[in-house]
């Protein structure tokens, strides 16, 4: 279950301790969240963070299996949330103290910045070896964040990143140990709370304007 607390100005989003996948329900409970940051007043940041060793493994598949002629409409809304992220109105950081697979680590690349635990867990879009194709949307928001060459690779080769790759492949801002993930990640945010405005979204809305609007558009994976 999604819980959301406030240390300071900082508002920290734990996504649970299992896997947190995302399937309708997690939706409702992360816009909710999003919702209470939002209209909060004054300077504010966000951390999305999670417990045990799992960050985020993506997609509820076992929710989807259940709910075929749901998928597509689900799939939109995930990558709607991937959109409001990446242009959210106030400074945002992932704390991935553990494993960020598939769309869980498209999620941690729609924040600003993202801290990784350097000793244990990995970054992975597995999609190549599940037979998925990244909807449109997907795909862009990947080759927004990242340079050409590491999209490439991430993409086509289903690699699984260590702490100190995913740094050198630009895929996290950092890698540090894990008793010093949530602390980094809520620091790098704390200084920027005072950046929080409409005018901080609409600077990000300009920012990543064509990949955005292709986020919602698609809903095919496979």
């Amino acid at each position: 279950m999604v819980n959301l607390t406030r240390d300071g100005a900082v508002f920290l989003l734990d996504l649970g301790d299992g896997d947190n996948r995302f399937n309708p329900n997690s939706l409702d409970e992360i816009a909710a969240a999003l919702d209470e940051v939002e209209v909060a007043d004054g300077p504010k940041g966000l951390v999305t963070t999670a417990t045990g060793k799992i960050w985020s493994n993506g997609l509820d598949l076992d929710w989807m299996g259940a709910h075929l002629d749901e998928v597509g409409p689900f799939l939109a809304r995930v990558e709607r949330l991937y959109a409001r992220l990446l242009t959210f109105p106030a400074p945002t950081a992932a704390a991935i103290q553990g494993h960020c697979f598939a769309a869980g680590a498209i999620f941690a690349l729609a924040h600003d910045w993202q801290v990784m635990r350097v000793d244990r867990g990995f970054w992975c879009l597995p999609e190549v070896d599940l037979g998925f194709q990244f909807p449109p949307g997907m795909s862009a928001l990947i080759q927004a964040r990242l340079s050409a060459p590491a999209a490439l690779e991430a993409m086509t080769t289903g690699r699984r990143y260590g702490g100190a790759d995913a740094v050198a492949a630009g895929l996290v801002t950092s890698a540090v140990a894990e008793d010093e993930v949530l602390p980094a990640a809520t620091a790098r945010v704390a200084q920027l709370t005072d950046k929080a405005s409409a005018n901080l979204g609409r600077i990000k809305q300009r920012m990543f304007a064509g990949f955005v609007d292709l986020l919602g558009t698609g809903t095919s994976i496979e």
